[in-house]
């Protein structure tokens, strides 16, 4: 008996009031509670305003380019990489620096994410870095992009990067 009083208390303190407030003293109007959503393929509802005419033309013509684009889509198979990446694994031979390299990029990557909270959280100091970076960016814009002839020597160093890096020069 106790246990169905506490159930029944416990229902009646989650069930909202709805209470009446005379609209010239209320700031936000009454808003009707939003249907419940479900998020699946089949759950495509049509508003209003579309059933209509033609509208209902145009949903279905929507409906049938977002199914065609799935069936044209390239699909990763998870088994194909899986077993690259193990074949790429077991063809290293010093496995031990690619973890070392791996855990030192994470606390890299920590460190910077802690580095960049204390600045932002300096009251001046992230907009004089946002402007520090607008000016950066300005001067590679003028540097490198704005004519032909330092395109292409943007182009050719980094050219001569991916060699140094790929180890062919």
């Amino acid at each position: 008996m106790a246990m169905t009083v506490a159930a029944s208390s416990s229902v009646a303190v989650m069930i909202p009031r709805v209470t009446s407030v005379s609209s010239s003293f209320s700031a936000v109007p009454y808003l009707p509670p939003l249907p419940p959503h479900t998020f699946g393929r089949s759950s495509f509802t049509v508003p209003p305003k579309l059933v209509s005419g033609n509208g209902l033309q145009k949903v279905e013509l929507m409906k049938m380019r977002a199914s065609s684009s799935d069936e044209t889509s390239t699909s990763i198979d998870t088994n194909e990489l899986f077993t690259d990446l193990k074949e790429k694994w077991d063809g290293l031979e010093n496995k031990s620096t690619v973890i070392i390299y791996g855990g030192g990029a994470i606390v890299a990557v920590w460190l910077s994410s802690i580095v960049v909270g204390a600045i932002n959280s300096v009251p001046l100091l992230p907009k004089v870095m946002e402007l520090v970076g607008l000016g950066y960016t300005g001067w590679f814009v003028y540097r490198y992009l704005l004519f032909k002839s330092s395109r292409k020597e943007l182009a050719e160093d980094i050219d001569s990067l991916k060699k140094k890096i790929a180890g062919t020069e």
